[in-house]
């Protein structure tokens, strides 16, 4: 039987993040894919000239009538923009027992801001805190608190270095009571994402 995962996340019209990429990878590994659309972006390589919300009721719909219809074995979470939006997907995920990735996304590639100041503690404090893994890059580590966020966390934290300098990316995985396993590779020098 084909497994069902749910992407709750924000549109990107390039196609090389949000929705658009969650579903393509997704289907490179045979799981069929399905959302909830949090935010309608204009975007490019080049960068975000628009971000439009989609209405905190109607996403809150958009993942009822997945979990109803259509129970996913996974959920993974993306752009939600809003402490408002934080809280309505916890508050839409009260019963989901499956697993929850967290990718705490607050700037695009470009540099833009997709999380409202006022929204990270909503993340840190009531949506982290009810998910199996947290995928922050290195910017948004430190923006949710760095090593205090790490020390904190219940929850394992795979940190990604993609941001950092140099010739090789280092991705560490913290988890609780645990060494820090780190995976080295490469850096890939590409404008493509």
């Amino acid at each position: 039987m084909l497994r069902i995962a749910l992407t709750i996340a924000g549109s990107d019209s390039g196609g090389g993040a949000g929705i658009q990429a969650d579903l393509k990878t997704f289907l490179s590994l045979g799981v069929f894919g399905t959302s909830a659309l949090t935010a309608i972006t204009a975007q490019n390589t080049l960068g975000v000239s628009a971000v439009h919300p989609v209405p905190i009721d109607v996403v809150k719909a958009q993942i009822h009538a997945v979990l109803t219809d259509l129970p996913p074995a996974a959920i993974k979470i993306g752009m939600l923009a809003t402490a408002e939006l934080v809280l309505a997907v916890v508050e839409a995920l009260a019963d989901y027992t499956g697993p929850v990735v967290l990718d705490p996304v607050m700037v695009a590639t470009s540099g833009d801001v997709l999380l409202a100041p006022d929204a990270v503690g909503a993340l840190r404090d009531a949506l982290a805190p009810r998910c199996a893994l947290i995928t922050p890059n290195l910017p948004e580590l430190h923006v949710l608190g760095g090593e205090a966020f790490l020390a904190q966390s219940k929850a394992p934290v795979l940190v990604k270095g993609g941001h950092d300098e140099g010739p090789e990316v280092l991705d560490t995985l913290y988890v609780p009571g645990e060494a820090p396993q780190i995976w080295r590779h490469p850096r890939i020098h590409t404008r493509n994402t």
